[in-house]
């Protein structure tokens, strides 16, 4: 089957990251980078859990922190157990798009789907100068990150238009070209982000991501050199091979 067959047959979270709480050394990683500190408005948009509300209220003595999500059985779990720690939040069950968020200064916001991004970008295009934007994976739509390290990236208010997709990928990755070392590692780096001990196909998915960012570098013509790398051929044999899963049509879009 091709690669985007395949992938329409997995859970929607496991590639996109949506709906997996991330672990508590991911958030402190996040908060670290971000530089989350006492004064700041801090917004988990999607929040799911209530561990990065808890975190930012107890650990980085934020002064207001708010989260956000549209499923409200985990909300109301959220504010039951922060309730019982006599932790000071604000939890709200609400579509991110209906949300108010003009006070943030600093917001984690892990979304895949366009028409969300899309949206949300108008909104946080008129918040305060300053105001940082944690994403996962990729950064706003058509920006340029302030800061990166992968896979966190902040995007800071006003932000920076990128010319060209290439001009943006090369920015998140620090390369003048990406080869399979590159690729590897940054899909590495995602996998262990979100990867958590219940999940038992971690290199698994980490194959995929690399294959899927060294062909979209490809296909944007920031891969290095002409040839297809033997370790790209390699890993696309074995997944054709073993899995069923041919990524060559997406070679030759």
């Amino acid at each position: 089957m091709k690669i985007d067959e395949y992938l329409d047959t997995l859970p929607e979270n496991l590639l996109s990251g949506e709906d997996v709480q991330l672990s508590e050394k991911s958030l402190r990683d996040i908060f670290k980078f971000v530089g989350l500190k006492k004064g700041d408005v801090f917004y988990h948009l999607g929040c799911g859990n209530e561990k990065g509300i808890e975190i930012a209220v107890k650990e980085f003595h934020v002064e207001k922190a708010v989260g956000i999500d549209n499923n409200c059985e985990k909300i109301e779990t959220a504010k039951k157990n922060l309730e019982e720690k006599q932790i000071l939040s604000e939890l709200r069950c609400q579509d991110v798009l209906d949300s108010e968020i003009s006070d943030a200064t600093v917001i984690l916001f892990w979304f895949t789907d366009e028409n969300i991004t899309n949206q949300m970008f108008k909104k946080f295009e008129s918040l305060k100068p300053d105001t940082r934007i944690v994403t996962i994976w990729g950064p706003l739509p058509d920006c340029i990150p302030s800061e990166v390290d992968f896979p966190y990236i902040i995007n800071k208010v006003p932000f920076t238009k990128a010319k060209s997709m290439q001009e943006q990928l090369l920015t998140i990755f620090g390369v003048k070209c990406v080869d399979f070392v590159t690729a590897w590692e940054f899909a590495e780096r995602y996998t262990k982000a979100i990867g958590s001990p219940e999940i038992k196909n971690d290199r698994f998915l980490t194959i995929i991501q690399t294959l899927v960012i060294w062909i979209n570098a490809k296909k944007l013509g920031v891969a290095c050199g002409e040839d297809i790398p033997e370790s790209i051929q390699t890993y696309i044999k074995l997944m054709k091979m073993n899995f069923d899963i041919d990524f060559e049509p997406m070679l030759k879009e």
